[in-house]
């Protein structure tokens, strides 16, 4: 499959290192675009359910795509979220044409952009609510098992596959997280601060809309998730546009055999020294500017 050339992608909530992580996808995603930069806006490893027990080639081979972008000259900048809030302790670490930090404000052909995961935002992950969340990240993770096991007999009797864990998700961000709120609240902010554009994740629903304040308006986008929706957002031609995952169309693809060479995670500590380590060690680093893009301002 040919290479889509694309100024820019969005992509979040990837939970790498969980049962519901759509890595083989997202493997799929990141080989069929060549984009002058991909930002990873949080959530891309899954530090709360994440287990050295559990981290598939598959999951690897997402990591080794990334990369692989990178030496082809993709500008990286990889934003943290609440799932992989460990990384915050290295913000602000820049190796060649990666980048990691909490959020970002950049011009994109003349317009502000604010771009951060979310969850700052969201008082379900904050404070004494933050046990209950990562109580309920674990339960949604059997669940996402369960589904699966309900999905392998559904399709040996012939029927079409039901996805409890995400309507379980959009009953908790109906009921707990109210997206509406969440979407107004973001906005708020954006618009006081000025910004044209303002990019999040963590909600796991893909958005593109215009809000409107009395004090102004401001264009919302959401990146959406890995684990349900499979979405990005790809800016291309002076628009943003949410693109959504087709199965139909990577279904002709021959499927790959796992590399051999993929380093196993439990020889370290800590996941995020990994990937960490995997960026200083790399065979090669080509740093790589876009010409319609200013500095970064943190």
């Amino acid at each position: 499959m040919d290479r889509r050339s694309i100024d820019v992608v969005v992509i979040s909530d990837l939970h790498l290192g969980t049962y519901g992580c759509k890595a083989q996808e997202i493997s799929n995603y990141l080989k069929s675009i060549a984009p002058q930069m991909l930002i990873l806006n949080g959530d891309i490893f899954d530090g709360w359910q994440f287990s050295k027990r559990y981290f598939p080639v598959a999951h690897m081979q997402v990591i080794k795509e990334i990369m692989r972008l990178m030496s082809h000259g993709t500008r990286v900048i990889y934003i943290t979220g609440n799932h992989d809030e460990m990384l915050r302790r290295y913000s602000d670490l820049q190796l060649g044409n990666f980048q990691l930090t909490d959020k970002i404000v950049m011009e994109i052909n003349g317009k502000m952009t604010w771009i951060f995961h979310g969850d700052v935002l969201d008082n379900t992950t904050n404070g004494s609510a933050k046990l209950l969340a990562k109580m309920g990240s674990a339960g949604y993770g059997m669940l996402i098992q369960l589904n699966r096991c309900i999905n392998f007999l559904m399709k040996l009797i012939g029927r079409d596959k039901v996805s409890l864990s995400k309507s379980v998700m959009d009953g908790v961000n109906k009921a707990i997280v109210k997206i509406e709120q969440f979407e107004q609240t973001v906005a708020d902010l954006a618009i006081q601060k000025k910004y044209d554009y303002v990019i999040c994740g963590h909600i796991h629903q893909p958005q593109h809309r215009t809000i409107e304040t009395k004090e102004g308006s401001v264009v919302y986008l959401n990146s959406g998730d890995w684990v349900e929706n499979m979405t990005s957002l790809e800016y291309e031609q002076g628009e943003w546009k949410v693109y959504q995952y087709d199965e139909k169309a990577f279904s002709h693809k021959v499927k790959e055999k796992p590399e051999k060479n993929l380093p196993k995670l439990d020889v370290v500590t800590d996941e995020v020294a990994f990937f960490v380590h995997s960026l200083m060690h790399k065979t090669e680093t080509t740093t790589h500017h876009l010409a319609a893009f200013s500095k970064p301002i943190l």
